[in-house]
């Protein structure tokens, strides 16, 4: 059996796969809805460019405000979330394995809001499914019926063979089917 990865190899790679959804987007996508509450495509970017940065802030002991959104240019979004995907990884390579646990709640938020990019704009790629696996795994110890509200909603079933990605965002609450 190989050995699991550490949680930096699984986020790296789940940094890229975001960094390639955004590379995926056209003009006439950021208006379209996402399966993010109220927000359009557009939100959803900024929210997701934002989100390395905002992690490695957080991993400094820093405050964040989670609804800033960088002030970036459409064609600049994949640029600019690369360059703060890499300081976060170098930031998490730089720890103990137990420490670079807390890379899977990373992996966790960076994978959802990939899947709800690709899911609003139509647009398909390959999803790595250990970032599924693992985002999943480090959601289900901590997220409670209590702690969802205002980020996930209730979770929707699916059948305990679903892929990876849908056993993921459907323990978010997002419906894979919809």
């Amino acid at each position: 059996m190989a050995d699991i990865p550490r949680p930096v190899t699984v986020l790296s790679r789940a940094l890229d796969q975001a960094r390639a959804a955004l590379t995926t987007l056209d003009p006439e996508d950021l208006d379209l809805p996402t399966h993010c509450g109220d927000w359009t495509v557009r939100d959803l970017v900024g929210h997701l460019v934002a989100a390395p940065g905002n992690f490695l802030a957080m991993a400094r002991g820093e405050e964040v405000d989670w609804s800033a959104v960088p002030d970036v240019a459409d064609d600049q979004w994949a640029q600019h979330f690369r360059a703060d995907a890499d300081r976060l990884v170098e930031h998490w390579a730089d720890r103990s394995e137990e420490e670079a646990g807390m890379a899977d709640w990373q992996s966790a938020e960076i994978g959802v809001h990939t899947w709800d990019l690709l899911r609003a704009t139509g647009h398909s790629m390959p999803l790595d499914p250990e970032v599924a696996e693992r985002g999943l795994a480090f959601l289900q110890q901590g997220l409670t019926d209590e702690n969802r509200a205002g980020a996930f909603g209730p979770p929707v079933s699916v059948p305990d063979d679903a892929l990876p990605y849908d056993r993921l965002v459907a323990f978010a609450g997002r419906d894979p089917r919809a």
